[in-house]
C-alpha cells in the first residue's frame, strides 16, 4: 500500500519540483546532457534519427533542446498557467512508452515495422477566410464535414492500434467545425489521452474559447501568419492580423500555449526568418513555437511563381537551422528540418502520418491530394486504419522512403534536404499511383497530374534545387560518415 502511494505521488513531486525556476534550470541542465548522450553519443533506437549521419542525429538533439527551453521559457514568463503545465506533464509522463506489450510493441511483433507516429485530420473544409492559394481551397461555400462518430473513431483507432496519442486537425478552420452541436472541443473532451495540436486561423479564439482550451488542456492551436500586418492581411483579408493579436492576447491571459504557423513563398521568404520577425512574434507576442509550411503549387490558384526559389530554400534552411541552435528557438520547417525525421513523412511511415479529409479520402500527407481509399468506405466494408494503411498505394510511397533513406547506411543515404516527392522527385510520383487506384480527391489534383507543363516545371524545380542541397548533404553530412569509415554497412529499423 505504502509503495503505491510512493509511486503515484512521485511523479507529483517532481512536476511541482519543475515550476521552481532553480531546480528546474538544474534538472533542464542535466536532462539536456542526457539527451546529447543519448540522442548522438550512444544512438538510442527509440529516437528515429539513431542510425542517421552524426550531423543528422545532431539536428535532432537540437530540436529537441528548442523544445525543452521553451518549456522553461514559457513558465518563467508566465505564458502558460500552471494548470496547463501540470496537464501537459501528467499527459506526457502518462503516455512516455513504459510497459512492453503495448499497442506500438504488439503492432512491430504483427507487421514488423514501428506504426506511424501520429494522424493529421481536416474534420470541415467550411473556413472563414478564402486566403490566396489555399492548399485545401476551403472557403464559407465549402461545407463538406466528416461525421462526428467517425472523427472519433479514428482518433480512437489511433491509440488502440498504434499507440500514438497526437493528432493534427488542420481544415477548412478547425473551429468552425460543429456536427450535430459536436466541435473540436468536444472530441478533445471525449479523448483526454490524446494531445491535439490544432492549425487555425486564429480569428474565431476570443476569451470563452480561450478558457475552454486551458480547461482541457490537451489542445493548443498554431495561428497562421504570413509576416507582420501587411503581408497577412495582403494573404488572408483586411483586419485579418487583428484578430490574431487579439487570439493571441486571450491565450496569453488564460495560460494556453500556442504557436504560429508560415507559409514561406518567393514574397515573404526573408522576412519570416529575420531578427526583427521572430522578435516580434516570440518575445513580444509570446508564441512558444513556430511551424514553416513551404508554399507548394496545390490547392486554391496555383502559382509557379509563389514558390522559393531553390537558392531561397537553402538561404532559409541555414537560417532557420541558426535559430534552432543559436537562439534555441523551435521554429521547424518539414522541409528544412527534414534531417531530424530522415525526410518525408507521408503514407503512414514509421515515425510518420497519414491525412484523412472531410468527405473521408486518406492522402498521404495533407500536401498529396490523391487517395486510393476512403475511411468512412472502409468502415462499412469492417476494415480499419491499418486496411488503409496498408493499402498498395502507401505500401509503394513507404518502400520509396526505404529505398532512398532507411535502407542504406549512414555514408550513403539520399538527400534528407531534398525529402519531398511531390517538389524534389516530382518523377516519382506516377510510380506510386500505377496499378494502386490511387486518383486525384479534387479538380485541381486531377488537372495537375493531367498538365505537362506542371509536371515538367516540377521535375525540373526539384533537379535544380537537389544540385545546391546535395552539395550541402555530401559534404556536411555524408562527408565525415566516409571520412571515420562509419556507417557504411546496414540499414535503419524501421
Amino acid at each position: 500500500m505504502f509503495r503505491k502511494f510512493l509511486n503515484n505521488l512521485l511523479p507529483k513531486l517532481k512536476r511541482e519540483i519543475l515550476l521552481i525556476r532553480p531546480f528546474r534550470r538544474l534538472i533542464f541542465y542535466f536532462l539536456e546532457k542526457k539527451l546529447y548522450q543519448d540522442i548522438v553519443e550512444k544512438k538510442d533506437p527509440n529516437w528515429v534519427s539513431h542510425n542517421f549521419p552524426r550531423k543528422a542525429r545532431e539536428d535532432n538533439f537540437f530540436i529537441t533542446l528548442a523544445l525543452v527551453r521553451t518549456v522553461d521559457r514559457a513558465l518563467s514568463r508566465n505564458l502558460i498557467s500552471k494548470r496547463a503545465f501540470r496537464q501537459t506533464y501528467d499527459f506526457v509522463a502518462a503516455h512516455l512508452p513504459k510497459e512492453k506489450e503495448s499497442p506500438k510493441s504488439s503492432f512491430f511483433k504483427k507487421y514488423g515495422m514501428k506504426p506511424p507516429a501520429l494522424l493529421a485530420l481536416s474534420p470541415t473544409k467550411l473556413c472563414n477566410l478564402k486566403c490566396l492559394g489555399c492548399y485545401s481551397d476551403s472557403s464559407a461555400q465549402n461545407r463538406q464535414k466528416l461525421p462526428f462518430e467517425i472523427f472519433s473513431r479514428i482518433v480512437r483507432e489511433q491509440k488502440k492500434l498504434w499507440g500514438s496519442h497526437l493528432t493534427v486537425i488542420t481544415g477548412g478552420e478547425p473551429f468552425l467545425y460543429n456536427d450535430g452541436g459536436k466541435t473540436i472541443l468536444d472530441l478533445a473532451a471525449e479523448h483526454p489521452d490524446t494531445f491535439f495540436l490544432v492549425y487555425t486561423n486564429g480569428t474565431l479564439i476570443d476569451e470563452k474559447i480561450a478558457g475552454n482550451l486551458a480547461s482541457l488542456g490537451n489542445i493548443t492551436p498554431a495561428i497562421s501568419v504570413e509576416g507582420f500586418e501587411k503581408e497577412t492581411d495582403e494573404r488572408r483579408g483586411s483586419g485579418i492580423h487583428q484578430k490574431i493579436i487579439r487570439a493571441f492576447g486571450c491565450l496569453k491571459k488564460s495560460g494556453v500555449p500556442f504557436g504560429i504557423s508560415v507559409t514561406p513563398t518567393r514574397k515573404n521568404a526573408e522576412l519570416i526568418t529575420s531578427g526583427e520577425f521572430i522578435d516580434y512574434y516570440f518575445e513580444k507576442c509570446g508564441a512558444a513555437n513556430g511551424w514553416i509550411f513551404q508554399y507548394l503549387p496545390v490547392g486554391r490558384d496555383c502559382d509557379f511563381d509563389l514558390m522559393m526559389a531553390p537558392e531561397q530554400r537553402i538561404a532559409m534552411f541555414r537560417k532557420t537551422w541558426s535559430l534552432i541552435k543559436e537562439r534555441k528557438i523551435p521554429f521547424i520547417d518539414f522541409w528544412n528540418c527534414g534531417s531530424v525525421i530522415g525526410g518525408c513523412m507521408a503514407g503512414g511511415r514509421p515515425h510518420g502520418y497519414m491525412h484523412i479529409e472531410w468527405n473521408g479520402n486518406v492522402t498521404p500527407c495533407v500536401f498529396y491530394n490523391y487517395a486510393s481509399q476512403n475511411i468512412a468506405e472502409i468502415y462499412k466494408q469492417g476494415g480499419d486504419l491499418n486496411s488503409v494503411l496498408f493499402s498498395p498505394f502507401f505500401e509503394k510511397i513507404r518502400q520509396w522512403q526505404n529505398d532512398y533513406i532507411f535502407d542504406k547506411p549512414a555514408g550513403k543515404m539520399g538527400d534528407m534536404i531534398a525529402c519531398c516527392p511531390i517538389r524534389d522527385h516530382h518523377k516519382i510520383i506516377p510510380r506510386f499511383h500505377e496499378g494502386t487506384g490511387a486518383r486525384a480527391i479534387n479538380e485541381s489534383a486531377g488537372k495537375n497530374l493531367e498538365d505537362e507543363d506542371f509536371r515538367e516545371g516540377l521535375a525540373g524545380y526539384g533537379e535544380k534545387f537537389k544540385t545546391i542541397s546535395g552539395e550541402i548533404w555530401n559534404k556536411e553530412y555524408l562527408a565525415p560518415e566516409r571520412k571515420s569509415g562509419l556507417g557504411q554497412n546496414g540499414g535503419a529499423d524501421n
